[in-house]
């Protein structure tokens, strides 16, 4: 195997894992992002679960209906806002294909198949590594609140067991068992699902210390330097141009460079000929310090009817006498509105109700904390993984709300593939055989044009 250098373009869980499994390959690796730390953008606060078992993606047979009954309301757990956006539209076409029951299973068993194999890969790289982000692993409880939506839940939940996923059906009663905070909302309770297995932790945390370990191991990070462009020779990736935060153009040259920025990742790929099926979904998420510990929740849980998400983050008290945290981290929904970031209140304040309505008291709501992150999400939910149709440029993006679930077995197999390994999971990557999922822009590619320097 040649060792190589490689860029990696992003400095979040996908980015910072993909630094880590090349370095484990020999490999020299330069991480290059805008932010001034790893993990400051859509890693930074989002719903911290592990959870194989959130497979059913957004595009199934119901979803048509859902979308077309949430249309003008504000706090739809999923919003589509119409608006004059052309890669919104294509994006949402290619939505409707893969609402399909066909197209349904085939993704589920996507990306159940990675991530069974990037829990794993997270909890041998955690014992290997001794990382520590408040984590738990009491498994993932899915609750219903309406009938309709439980049962719906049976044949995913089948699908998912034959794949290898224990997603378990159980009572409303035994989710009580599992969770006693669930116990004031038990007369609302249908029923849920649990898997023991699934996980949940401090995304933020954890990708800071695998930097770290990153950049003991030799790793470089160039924080700090916008990436404004990718330029070719010849049809091939020959330079990355950035800017570092003296305004100063750069050109980064290496063996082969991986494009892990997320939903920025179409934008960079389009003057290149490339049409990334990438769309920013909009994720909220809030953090509140627990109030009361007897009413707040221990196992991380999925409200699949109003597409939350629930974790309980507890850092204990370090030994230099700082003190620890408690805290609740509450996410999801999706508002599909192009890169803007700013705070809906109107969504904010949807979340904040239904956490009080299911465990009054648990959180100290005059402490809240509101965040707003852009997933990548793709039209079926399966990420973006492999080579791409330009030489020299590899894709590790568009993993939408599972990046976290999906980024150890993301990095480590791509690190293979540009290694030239094979794989250790059976995942439609791109540029194998089972065909990639990039589709040709409409524009010619761009010609690689001089770089000034400045300064």
């Amino acid at each position: 195997m040649p060792l190589m250098h490689v860029l990696v373009l992003g400095a979040g869980l996908l980015g910072v894992s993909t630094a880590h499994f090349l370095r484990q390959l020999g490999h020299e690796v330069t991480v290059v992002d805008r932010q001034s730390a790893a993990a400051a953008e859509t890693s930074f606060a989002n719903g911290g679960q592990i959870s194989v078992s959130h497979a059913e993606p957004w595009a199934n047979p119901g979803a048509p209906w859902k979308v077309l009954k949430w249309l003008g309301r504000e706090d739809a757990p999923l919003l589509f806002r119409l608006r004059a956006d052309p890669a919104l539209w294509r994006w949402g076409l290619q939505f409707l294909r893969e609402c399909t029951p066909g197209r349904t299973r085939h993704n589920i068993e996507q990306i159940v198949r990675l991530g069974t194999y990037s829990r794993s890969t997270l909890q041998a790289l955690r014992a290997a590594l001794g990382l520590q982000y408040d984590q738990r692993t009491q498994g993932i409880l899915h609750f219903y609140t309406s009938l309709s939506e439980f049962n719906a839940a049976e044949a995913p939940a089948a699908q998912m067991r034959a794949l290898g996923c224990e997603r378990h059906v159980i009572s409303a009663d035994e989710a009580v068992r599992i969770e006693p905070a669930l116990t004031h909302a038990r007369p609302q309770l249908t029923g849920a699902t649990y898997t023991s297995e699934d996980e949940s932790g401090d995304a933020q945390r954890f990708t800071r210390a695998l930097a770290s370990a990153c950049a003991a191991a030799g790793v470089r990070f160039l924080f700090n330097h916008q990436v404004t462009a990718l330029r070719t020779v010849g049809g091939a990736l020959d330079h990355v141009e950035v800017t570092d935060a003296t305004g100063r153009y750069q050109r980064l040259r290496a063996d082969a460079t991986v494009l892990a920025l997320g939903s920025w990742s179409p934008l960079l790929a389009q003057p290149l000929g490339l049409r990334l099926p990438i769309y920013p979904a909009k994720g909220y998420s809030v953090t509140l310090p627990v109030a009361d510990a007897t009413a707040a929740y221990q196992t991380s849980l999925t409200d699949d009817e109003y597409k939350l998400v629930f974790s309980r983050f507890t850092t204990p008290a370090g030994p230099d006498g700082q003190p620890g945290e408690d805290r609740l981290r509450i996410a999801g929904t999706a508002e599909l509105n192009g890169h803007a970031r700013d705070l809906n209140p109107v969504r904010c304040a949807a979340i904040v109700r239904r956490v009080e309505q299911l465990f009054p008291g648990a959180g100290d709501l005059s402490r809240a904390s509101y965040w707003t992150g852009l997933r990548p999400a793709t039209p079926s939910n399966v990420p973006l993984i492999g080579a791409s149709a330009v030489p020299g440029l590899f894709l590790n993006t568009g993993h939408g709300t599972l990046g976290w679930t999906h980024a150890c077995g993301s990095g480590k197999s791509l690190a293979r593939l540009i290694s030239g390994l094979a794989p250790e999971v059976d995942f439609d990557f791109l540029g194998r055989a089972a065909g990639p999922r990039v589709y040709p822009a409409p524009a010619a590619p761009a010609r690689t044009s001089a770089v000034h320097r400045q300064g």
